[in-house]
């Protein structure tokens, strides 16, 4: 039986690409990537985070605000909004959020009517060589965030958010049909670099798609990107991964494009009740999870 307002299926597309220091620029190849997933039958389409530039978290420095804007006369999501509704398609957009005197790393769901459905600012915000996010980010205060949208019920983190399990399993306590991760992530100093890092960033998220019996899309920018003197490579390896974990689709370290995959949800979610992970679930033992330390308190 299929939930009210769930589709069976749902085209789900993820772009890969680079980005320039210039908004048009990065605008433009945005918008040519989605219109060439809609014409091969995405009906979800997912863009990188903050797409608009380069990834400037690399270095901290004050002008870099002037990039943010208030969601409300927004520059470019009336645009995407636009082209939503022309495509049909569902477009989850990252930007530079403004608010106030704060600032954060948000996403706009936006449907396949160009209607906003509402806007999810990132949770968990990374600080490290070549990712000072704390400096330009304050931590979310949505909560996590699910969407219904024409094409199912859509939950989307960012980046840093893909590590952390407790992320993926409240989006689909919340309800979400498939799981979706836009990124930027690459190259770090050669002191902190690890081994292999694009394939234990795909295998989180490949953990999550296990555990939670959900199929996730995750996509990443490419390309070489200097900012104030300091230098990242995105590595790319964006992928689409199946209810039971598997990579069923994936773009290299230098391709730039969508991959496209059909996402059988009526079968996820009739193996997903059969695997019985949350009928078996124990909440009222894990209390430790809502702590720092591990110390459960009373009183």
């Amino acid at each position: 039986m299929t939930r009210k307002g769930t589709p069976d299926t749902v085209q789900l597309a993820v772009i890969q690409m680079h980005m320039t220091d210039q908004l048009e620029d990065n605008l433009a190849r945005a918008e040519g990537h989605v219109r060439a997933a809609a014409a091969a039958g995405a009906q979800v389409i997912l863009l990188p985070e903050l797409f608009e530039n380069l990834y400037f978290c690399q270095a901290e420095r004050e002008d870099y605000f002037g990039l943010a804007h208030p969601l409300e006369d927004h520059p470019f999501i009336p645009r995407f909004q636009a082209l939503a509704k022309e495509l049909g398609v569902v477009l989850p957009v990252s930007y530079f959020e403004a608010s106030g005197q704060a600032y954060y790393n948000s996403l706009v769901c936006i449907d396949a009517d160009g209607e906003v459905l509402g806007n999810y600012r990132k949770t968990h915000i990374p600080d490290g060589p070549g990712y000072e996010e704390k400096y330009y980010f304050n931590p979310g205060d949505t909560g996590f965030r699910v969407w219904d949208t024409r094409f199912g019920r859509v939950g989307v983190g960012i980046c840093w958010d893909q590590w952390y399990p407790e992320t993926a399993r409240a989006m689909m306590l919340l309800g979400a049909d498939f799981l979706l991760y836009p990124t930027a992530i690459g190259s770090e100093p050669a002191e902190v670099e690890s081994p292999n890092s694009y394939q234990m960033w795909q295998r989180a998220m490949q953990g999550h798609a296990v555990s939670n019996s959900a199929y996730v899309g995750s996509c990443n920018r490419v390309g070489r990107e200097v900012v104030d003197g300091a230098e990242q490579t995105y590595y790319g390896h964006s992928f689409l991964a199946d209810y039971t974990g598997a990579i069923v689709a994936e773009l290299g370290e230098e391709e730039e494009g969508f991959l496209l995959q059909t996402l059988d949800l009526a079968e996820s979610r009739r193996f997903r009740a059969g695997m019985g992970f949350f009928r078996d679930r124990r909440p009222e033992l894990y209390g430790p999870l809502l702590t720092l330390d591990g110390q459960t308190r009373r009183g």
